[in-house]
């Protein structure tokens, strides 16, 4: 945040800058880079604009459903396999990444979304991690990397048992990686 916001204020003389998505001789968008940015806690924020209370175990079958059942009544398009992970992932861009012009950090994604990120230390359910985002695109993603190998080999198997589903995101399992985690890799 500090290394952005500064370098775009000593590169242009100021936070604020004209933005030309489309090329110079399209429309500016505005864009104001004066810290500190926003964090938007995801499920937070979802269930802030779709006006709705959502179960936040997202490794259940009623929470996916939940989901599912908002998704749809966004018309959001999903392919199969319609996860937990996948649907999150469609409401954050619908709700929250298509709205966001000035940077913005999209904060505490839950677990489900987020297999090699480290569990949030006071939040269950959520991750240490964080998406910059500045006029709807994504600029970094980070997070505090999980080292814990049994914990990691669970969520290599529910990535794995996706993949399985048919998603084309998911992986498999990194058995290398884990055996990295066991021998103390920090």
């Amino acid at each position: 945040e500090d290394m952005i916001s500064s370098t775009v204020k000593h590169i242009t003389g100021s936070y604020v800058i004209e933005y030309h998505a489309e090329g110079p001789n399209s429309e500016a968008v505005e864009i104001d880079f004066t810290p500190p940015w926003p964090r938007i806690s995801m499920v937070e924020q979802i269930e802030k604009q779709a006006g709705v209370t959502l179960p936040h175990d997202f490794s259940s079958e009623p929470a996916r459903q939940a989901l599912d059942d908002l998704a749809k009544s966004c018309k959001l398009e999903c392919a199969p396999p319609r996860t937990a992970a996948r649907l999150l992932d469609k409401l954050c861009g619908h709700f929250i990444e298509d709205r966001i012009k000035n940077p913005a950090f999209i904060v505490e994604h839950p677990q489900v979304m987020s297999p090699l990120a480290k569990w949030h230390r006071s939040k269950p359910g959520l991750t240490e991690r964080f998406e910059l985002f500045v006029n709807g695109r994504e600029l970094a993603n980070a997070y505090t990397e999980l080292n814990d190998p049994r914990r990691q080999l669970e969520c290599f198997e529910d990535q794995a048992r996706a993949k399985e589903a048919g998603d084309e995101e998911a992986q498999q399992i990194d058995g290398a990686f884990i055996t990295a985690l066991e021998h103390g890799l920090p």
